[in-house]
C-alpha cells in the first residue's frame, strides 16, 4: 500500500500539470480545472490501491478529470447538447502549449510575487499547500488562502488562458523567469528560518526551468536562467560545514562541486548562444556563473572577465543588489580600495538600507584593508538584519574572530538605550526620538562607537532615509538628533541637516487625470491598496497606517481606530481581500521584510502571523513619491496628503 501511495504521489507531481491544463483550456476556469483533477487524483486513490497503477497513469487520469469537466459543464447548462465523444474527438492543441499557457496564467502580473510563486508551486510543481508551507515556513491555512487569492483574482481579472502575443511575449516571459528564480533563491539562500538552503525548492525551481527550455526552445533567456541554477545547484555540497555553517565561495571544496550540473550548465549556456540575440540579464549572471565553473582553484578565477560581465549586467539591470554585486568583482579584480569605493557609494540608496549583504561585503573589503575594528562592526550589523540563524551565527563569528573595542568605548547603542529610558522623557517624545535612534543604528550598526559618528555620516543616513520626507517629518528626525547629541555632549550631529520650511499653505491636491493614469499603471498590491484608501477615504496617512486587520468591517467598508472612522469606497474594498489574504490579526500594512533582532518593534507593531513590522510614514512617503515622479511635472514625486480630493480639508499627517 505504501508503494501504491509512492506511485500515486509520483504520478501526481509528474502529470498534474498537463492535467490540470488541458482542464483550464476546457473549462476556462484554473480553479474549477484543479478541482476536477483533484477529482480525479482521489478516484485513483480508491481504485489504484485495488487494481494497481495503470500502464499510463496520465492518460487515466486525464481521462477521469475530462469526464468529469463534461458532467460539470452539462449541469452548468453552458453546453446542453455537449457530447463526450465529440470532445474526444475535438482536434486538440499540443498538450506542450497547454502547460506553457498554464505557466504564463499562474505567472500572471496581475497577482502579486507572493501569490504568483505559490500558484505556480501549486499547479505547475505538484505541491500540496503543506508542503509549500513548510518550505516557506509558513502555515498551511495561510498558504491555502493565497493560492484561493490569486485564483479569484485571475477569475475576476479574467486573465485569458492563452499565450501572450508577440507584443507583450518579453514582458510576461520575464514575469514567469522571475517567478523561478524567486522560488530558486528561496532554496539557494533562506531569507529566513535556521537552514541556509531549502534543498526542496531549489529542485522544484530547477524542474520548472528546465520544462520551460523545453516548452520554450527558442528562448535564450530561459536557457540562460537554466544555465545559471544548474551552476549554482552544483556548488551546493560545498557550500555548507558540517554543522550547517556557510562556507565562502572562494573557500570552498571545489572537488565537492557537482560536475553533471556543471556539464548541464554548460550545455544550458551553448543553447543560449545557439538562440541568438543580444545577451539579456540572465544569460549574463550565468556567463558569470560559467567563469566560477571554470577556474579549477580559487585563484584561478578571472575576476577581470566577471567585472566586465557585470559593467554589461548592471547596463541592462541596474538594480542596486547587482551594484552590490559588480562592486565585490571590482574589489577582487582591482584590489578593495576599489571594492569598497563602489560599496560605499550605495549607502545612500534606501533600497539598501536593511540590506544585510551591503555591511557584509564592506567588512569583507575593510578586512582585507586592514580595517579590522570598522570590520568588526559591519560584521555586526550584517547580523542584526539578516533573518537567517545560520547566517546570523556565521556573521557573528566571523565579527569575534576580529579584534574588538575597549569595552569601556561607550557604543551608539548603549548611549541611545540610556538617552530613551530617561525619566524626563514623555513616552511619546521618546517613541519619536525612538524611531529616529533605532535608524541611525541600523544604518551604522549598535557596537559603533559613540564618539567615531561624524555629522557627514548622520547627514547621509537621514537624506537616504528621509530626505523625501514632507518638512514636518524631516525637522523632527533633525531635531531628535540635535537633542541626542546635546545630551551625549557631542558636536552636532545635525550639522549637516538644514531645517526645512513648514508650508502653512493649501497642499494640491493630484490632478484627476495623474490619477487615473497612477492607478491604470501596474502598481504593488500593497501600494495600490494604501493609496486608494487614503484617496477614498481622506483620512491622515498615519491614522491609516496605524490600522490593524481586526479595526476592518469589510462588510460596512469602514474602520474604526482611537475614535476616528475612516470609510472607503469600492475601489479600496476590491482590493483590501487580496491584501489581507486570510490574515485576520495585526498591522493592516506591513514592511517588506521582517525586522533584525535587534529592532523588534512593540508587540503592537508587529504582525503575529508574518513576523513583519508596520510600514511606517517614511517607509510610506517614500514609496510614493519615487512611484510618481514621473506623473509630477516637476519631477519630484507627490506626496501621500497630495492623495486627499480636491476640496477636503487636510488634517496633520
Amino acid at each position: 500500500m505504501m508503494d501504491a501511495h509512492r506511485s500515486i504521489d509520483a504520478v501526481w507531481k509528474l502529470e498534474s500539470a498537463r492535467i490540470i491544463a488541458g482542464l483550464t483550456r476546457l473549462v476556462h476556469d484554473v480553479g474549477l480545472a484543479e478541482e476536477l483533477a483533484q477529482d480525479a487524483l482521489v478516484a485513483a486513490l480508491e481504485q489504484w490501491l485495488e487494481s494497481g497503477v495503470p500502464d499510463n497513469p496520465g492518460a487515466w487520469l486525464m481521462a477521469v478529470a475530462k469526464r468529469r469537466a463534461i458532467d460539470h459543464l452539462r449541469r452548468s447548462r453552458r453546453l446542453e447538447d455537449l457530447d463526450e465523444s465529440e470532445v474526444a474527438a475535438a482536434p486538440e492543441e499540443p498538450e506542450q502549449d497547454d502547460v506553457l499557457r498554464l505557466m504564463f496564467l499562474s505567472c500572471h502580473p496581475v497577482l502579486p510575487a507572493p501569490a504568483r510563486v505559490a500558484l505556480t508551486l501549486r499547479l505547475l510543481g505538484g505541491l500540496t499547500t503543506a508542503e509549500i508551507a513548510r518550505a516557506f515556513l509558513l502555515t498551511e491555512p495561510k498558504i491555502a488562502q493565497r493560492v484561493a487569492a490569486a485564483k479569484r483574482t485571475l477569475a475576476e481579472e479574467r486573465v485569458p488562458f492563452e499565450l501572450p502575443g508577440r507584443a507583450e511575449l518579453a514582458g510576461r516571459l520575464s514575469s514567469v523567469l522571475e517567478v523561478i528564480y524567486l522560488i530558486f533563491n528561496e532554496g539557494y539562500s533562506a531569507t529566513s528560518g535556521d537552514d541556509l538552503m531549502r534543498p526542496g525548492l531549489t529542485l522544484e525551481a530547477l524542474r520548472l526551468g528546465r520544462l520551460l527550455a523545453r516548452l520554450a526552445p527558442g528562448e535564450a533567456e530561459v536557457h540562460g536562467l537554466v544555465a545559471l541554477m544548474e551552476i549554482q545547484q552544483s556548488r551546493a555540497a560545498a557550500r555548507t560545514g558540517p554543522s550547517g555553517e556557510p562556507i565562502r565561495l572562494h573557500e570552498q571544496n571545489r572537488g565537492r562541486w557537482d560536475r553533471l550540473l556543471i556539464r548541464r550548465g554548460f550545455t544550458a549556456m551553448l543553447r543560449a548562444r545557439e538562440a541568438g540575440g543580444k545577451p539579456g540579464p540572465y544569460v549574463l549572471q550565468a556567463a558569470i556563473a560559467v567563469c566560477h565553473a571554470q577556474a579549477r582553484t580559487a585563484e584561478d578565477t578571472d575576476w577581470a572577465q566577471i567585472a566586465t560581465l557585470y559593467d554589461a549586467l548592471v547596463r541592462l539591470l541596474p538594480t542596486p543588489v547587482v551594484q552590490l554585486n559588480r562592486a565585490v568583482a571590482y574589489g577582487r579584480a582591482h584590489g578593495p580600495a576599489t571594492g569598497l569605493a563602489m560599496a560605499d557609494a550605495l549607502l545612500s540608496d534606501p533600497a539598501l538600507q536593511d540590506y544585510h549583504l551591503l555591511p557584509g561585503v564592506r567588512a569583507d573589503l575593510l578586512t582585507e584593508l586592514g580595517r579590522t575594528a570598522e570590520a568588526r562592526v559591519e560584521f555586526q550589523r550584517a547580523a542584526a538584519l539578516t533573518q537567517n540563524t545560520a547566517e546570523r551565527a556565521f556573521l557573528l563569528r566571523r565579527a569575534d574572530a576580529l579584534p574588538a573595542e575597549d569595552h569601556a568605548v561607550r557604543t551608539l547603542a548603549d548611549a541611545a538605550d540610556e538617552f530613551l529610558t530617561r525619566d524626563t522623557l514623555d513616552p511619546q517624545t521618546a517613541r519619536s526620538y525612538g524611531q529616529t535612534l533605532r535608524r541611525l543604528r541600523a544604518a551604522l550598526g549598535d557596537t559603533r562607537p559613540l564618539a567615531s559618528l561624524t555629522a557627514d555620516e548622520v547627514t547621509r543616513v537621514c537624506t537616504t532615509a528621509w530626505g523625501h520626507a514632507a518638512a514636518k517629518t524631516w525637522n523632527r528626525h533633525r531635531s531628535a538628533l540635535r537633542s541626542f547629541a546635546a545630551w551625549a555632549e557631542m558636536d552636532d550631529l545635525a550639522a549637516g541637516l538644514e531645517r526645512r520650511a513648514e508650508s502653512t499653505t493649501r497642499t494640491p491636491s493630484i490632478a484627476p487625470a495623474r490619477l487615473d493614469a497612477l492607478w491604470s499603471s501596474d502598481l504593488p498590491l500593497r501600494e495600490h491598496t494604501l493609496w486608494r484608501m487614503l484617496h477614498e477615504s481622506a483620512a491622515a496617512a498615519r491614522t491609516v497606517l496605524s490600522l490593524n486587520v481586526e479595526h476592518l468591517d469589510l462588510d460596512d467598508r469602514s474602520a474604526q481606530i482611537d475614535g476616528t472612522l475612516v470609510t472607503w469606497r469600492s475601489g479600496t474594498a476590491r482590493l483590501l481581500p487580496r491584501l489581507l489574504d486570510g490574515r485576520t490579526h495585526g498591522p493592516l500594512f506591513l514592511a517588506d521584510r521582517r525586522p533584525g533582532p535587534a529592532r523588534t518593534p512593540a508587540p503592537a507593531d508587529l504582525c503575529p502571523e508574518t513576523g513583519r513590522r508596520r510600514l511606517s510614514y517614511e517607509r510610506a512617503e517614500h514609496l510614493f513619491k519615487q512611484a510618481t515622479r514621473a506623473l509630477d511635472p516637476a519631477g519630484n514625486g507627490y506626496t501621500l496628503r497630495q492623495l486627499k480630493p480636491a476640496g477636503q480639508t487636510l488634517s496633520q499627517q
